[in-house]
């Protein structure tokens, strides 16, 4: 198999600071989890960003200092999100990607979040989509529910993205497809000829599809964006859940992919880093 690629979403937009002590919500918190993360194993952070009081924020330049912060501590590639938070317009989701990132996210459809609803018509993909090519970022595509792929198969014969590419399944969300190991086999047996893939487990499914996931040959996303909690009543921490994950392919006899293995698994490009990005941030 495959080196193991552990993505961590260290982040997201739904946990509150109040929830748990191990948000890292400032830039300079994000690049210190940045160094925690790449030491116990993994070689992906998927970046979302909060204002100091912790509320949400799609600011290029908060994203550009949280670039230039997980840059100074660590050479993990650094995939920004362009799901942002329920509520943000395309063009503000879409607007992060001028800072040129080895990767992004590009959600295959829209889905039910809890009470909300993740809007992502055709028109919201093709827009983000066409901002990814513009900027030459790899696209990540999200996948929710069984559909998004023949979405993803869409946008390709339109000629949107290419495949393959990286996909990852997030299984668990209220409103999305269960987390099962059984839909994650159907999901693993539909994806396009060539793309690579990752799972992520919602809540307490964290940990059983990422052991799946290590025995199919898959890869593995975790971090508190999806899971708070290390096993029930504790707290984890990101480096924690990166750690865990590792150990346990370790015990299976499947090695963790350093960054640089994971650019070629993915086929990207060199490290870019901080500086590359800073003629395209706001003063």
């Amino acid at each position: 198999m495959e080196p193991l690629i552990i993505t961590c979403a260290p982040v997201g937009a739904e946990i509150l600071p109040e929830q748990t002590p191990h948000l890292p919500v400032t830039p300079a918190q994000l690049g210190e989890t940045a160094r925690k993360i790449r030491e116990a194993g993994a070689s992906i952070v998927h970046v979302h960003c909060r204002n100091d009081d912790g509320s949400n924020t799609h600011s290029v330049r908060r994203f550009h200092q949280a670039y230039e912060a997980i840059r100074a501590q660590s050479d993990l590639i650094v995939q920004f999100s362009t799901g942002g938070a329920i509520g943000m317009t395309p063009h503000e989701r879409a607007s992060v990607l001028e800072l040129r990132p080895e990767m992004a996210t590009l959600t295959c459809g829209t889905v039910n979040f809890g009470d909300d609803v993740f809007e992502n018509s055709f028109p919201i993909m093709r827009g983000i989509a066409a901002k990814m090519r513009e900027f030459d970022v790899r696209p990540e595509l999200e996948i929710f529910d069984k559909g998004h792929l023949a979405n993803a198969r869409r946008l390709a014969k339109e000629g949107a993205i290419d495949l393959p590419q990286h996909v990852d399944f997030v299984l668990g969300v209220p409103g999305g497809l269960e987390a099962s190991a059984q839909n994650l086999c159907d999901l693993v047996d539909d994806l396009p000829p060539g793309c690579t893939w990752s799972v992520a487990g919602i809540g307490r499914a964290q940990l059983a599809l990422a052991m799946v996931a290590i025995a199919m040959g898959g890869h593995v996303r975790v971090g508190l964006e999806d899971n708070l909690y290390y096993s029930k009543g504790e707290l984890a921490t990101n480096e924690q859940l990166v750690a865990r994950v590792a150990r346990i392919a370790a015990e299976a006899g499947r090695p963790v992919a350093t960054p640089g293995q994971a650019r070629r698994i993915l086929k990207l490009g060199p490290m870019r880093s901080a500086q590359g990005v800073a003629a395209a941030a706001p003063n």
